[in-house]
């Protein structure tokens, strides 16, 4: 079997050399735009770029207001700041996720609480957050959310489009508001993945993009935050060092943090962003071929979940056990076919281990079983 997987992944790419995770595509006018913006001199924080990046990133989205930032972890960080997450409370989330998710959540002085994820989304269960809620959380008489036991704040909720399937989001909103939770999505896998026809990143009071060497499209380094008007103007002042307009004296209002994306990574973003429609289809082709080369093997493919569309950023499949997971990836490996496992829970990690968890049956049975396959757009899907 592991043989056959790697001559169709060969056979997708059209090599006989090592065959990456995710690797990105620059086909379009990325050379042009990064000259144009060496040419103006205006390589930094401010520039042309910067500005079309947030504008063509509102459209494509839907979303009120984009505020580009330096890469996703800060945009996540400014989305839990501007959610209100202060030192102390409580952020909830899933422990199957990458760790800047929960970095995020320990940049602002809170800690995760790790709750179940669902088998079908490989994101944040709603059932088993609305269960682990009515077990060890209350409503204060001043409307906020509490733990029972000893009164500290549940301020948020943080989902993580696992891959770009969308998690279940009008179940998680319907929960949310029942405890006065902030609902921040961590869409940093999911540009181009719907729910239900509207954008992931759109559904709760914020949400944030990542634009890494290894996403969908991207700016080398960078991140998005998408929300209202209103905290829009909010998350760009505290992302330029919370610098008062003026025509040259310095004048800094609070506490800000340097996250301003460059106006040289926004010319690429800008040249990625023309040609996201064109890798969104080529990666869904790759996917349906991998789910018609799977059907006679003892592997699941990962498809996307009901009334949604997923960009379908890193392909994977469920193992039958956690042995043969480890022979998939050795074997494929061994072979030059990327392979991974997918992460290892947060609350095994020596940084969240004393964190608050629910139970964790779901993610720890995919820790043990899912492998991500490579997903670049194949060489010969591209325009």
């Amino acid at each position: 079997m592991y043989d056959s997987l790697v001559r169709f992944v060969r056979d997708q790419y059209r090599t006989q050399e090592f065959i990456p995770l995710h690797a990105p595509v620059f086909a379009g006018h990325e050379q042009r735009y990064v000259g144009e913006t060496i040419a103006s001199t205006f390589v930094s924080s401010v520039g042309a770029f910067v500005d079309r990046f947030e504008h063509d990133m509102q459209v494509f989205t839907g979303s009120p207001r984009a505020v580009a930032t330096v890469n996703g972890t800060a945009a996540l960080h400014i989305a839990l700041l501007l959610a209100g997450v202060r030192a102390g409370d409580l952020v909830i989330t899933q422990s199957l996720t990458f760790v800047a998710t929960c970095n995020a959540i320990a940049y602002c002085g809170a800690e995760p609480v790790f709750v179940d994820v669902d088998r079908e989304t490989l994101g944040l269960s709603p059932s088993a957050l609305e269960r682990w809620l009515d077990s060890e959380a209350m409503m204060g008489e001043d409307g906020v959310c509490r733990l029972r036991k000893d009164g500290r704040v549940l301020r948020a909720c943080l989902p993580m489009h696992t891959f770009g399937h969308p998690v279940a989001l009008k179940e998680l909103l319907v929960v949310c508001e029942r405890w006065q939770l902030a609902l921040v999505e961590d869409a940093a896998e999911s540009l181009g993945s719907t729910y239900q026809g509207q954008h992931t990143g759109t559904f709760g009071l914020i949400g944030t993009l990542s634009f890494n060497g290894n996403k969908i499209i991207t700016t080398g380094g960078g991140g998005m935050v998408l929300t209202n008007d209103a905290l829009g103007t909010r998350a760009k002042h505290l992302t330029t060092t919370a610098k008062q307009p003026h025509a040259y004296e310095y004048v800094h209002d609070e506490v800000g943090y340097n996250y301003r994306l460059p106006n040289l990574n926004a010319a690429l973003g800008c040249a990625q962003l023309e040609q996201l429609d064109g890798f969104l289809a080529a990666k869904r082709q790759l996917a349906m071929n991998y789910k018609e080369a799977l059907q006679s093997s003892d592997l699941t493919f990962v498809t996307e979940p009901a009334d949604c569309r997923s960009n379908y950023w890193l392909n994977a499949v469920i193992c039958q056990d956690l042995a043969q997971r480890d022979a998939l990836l050795k074997a494929t490996n061994e072979r030059g076919v990327m392979t991974r496992p997918i992460w290892a829970l947060m609350n095994r990690l020596p940084a969240y281990q004393h964190c608050l968890r629910g139970d964790l049956s779901n993610a720890e049975w995919l820790e043990a079983r899912v492998v991500n396959l490579p997903s670049s757009v194949p060489p010969q899907e591209v325009k």
